[in-house]
């Protein structure tokens, strides 16, 4: 069995390729644990969550990790949604502090760094060009920035393009 510090990190946003902005509540499922996905945690967006992405993105034998503005309450709120164990959260800097190029996404230096040279996957709606140069000219290890449609979330072609990568490796 790999260690986690052998495998890649797959970092994980949650507003975008979780929760789709475009998709309908109505057409996922409930999660077969019984638990809930209603409006019981104040956010009517959890019902857009879909309970069949925990265990394909467990099958990716990524060391999954929360990079998102949800921080903590992805832990809370999303990952029982998910059938997800408590993952690491990506705590992020002060953004007054933040010295990065023009068009560089203020995630981008910070999740670099927390990777520490170890191959990573960055699964994101907000993605660019700019992201992709500076993580291959600064991060020494491989790396895959994903960008997923906002309005879709992950959907069957973004498994795809990471097992493809994570094949490679």
């Amino acid at each position: 069995m790999t260690s986690a510090a052998e495998r890649p990190i797959l970092f994980l946003d949650v507003d975008g390729p979780l929760i789709p902005f475009g998709s309908s509540p109505s057409r996922l499922q409930a999660p077969a644990s019984g638990f809930q996905t209603s409006l019981d945690q104040g956010n009517p967006l959890l019902g857009r969550l879909d309970p069949g992405l925990g265990p394909r993105l467990m099958a990716l034998g990524c060391q999954l990790v929360w990079a998102s503005t949800w921080m903590e309450d992805a832990n809370e709120a999303v990952a029982p949604r998910l059938g997800l164990p408590r993952l690491p959260v990506v705590e992020w800097p002060d953004a007054c502090a933040d010295d990065s190029p023009r068009g560089l996404h203020w995630k981008t230096r910070h999740l670099a760094e927390w990777a520490n040279r170890r191959p990573f996957i960055w699964v994101d709606d907000e993605i660019s060009a700019m992201d992709r140069l500076w993580v291959a000219a600064q991060h020494p290890a491989p790396s895959l920035l994903h960008c997923v449609d906002p309005t879709k979330g992950l959907v069957d072609a973004d498994f795809s393009a990471l097992v493809d990568w994570l094949r490679l490796r």
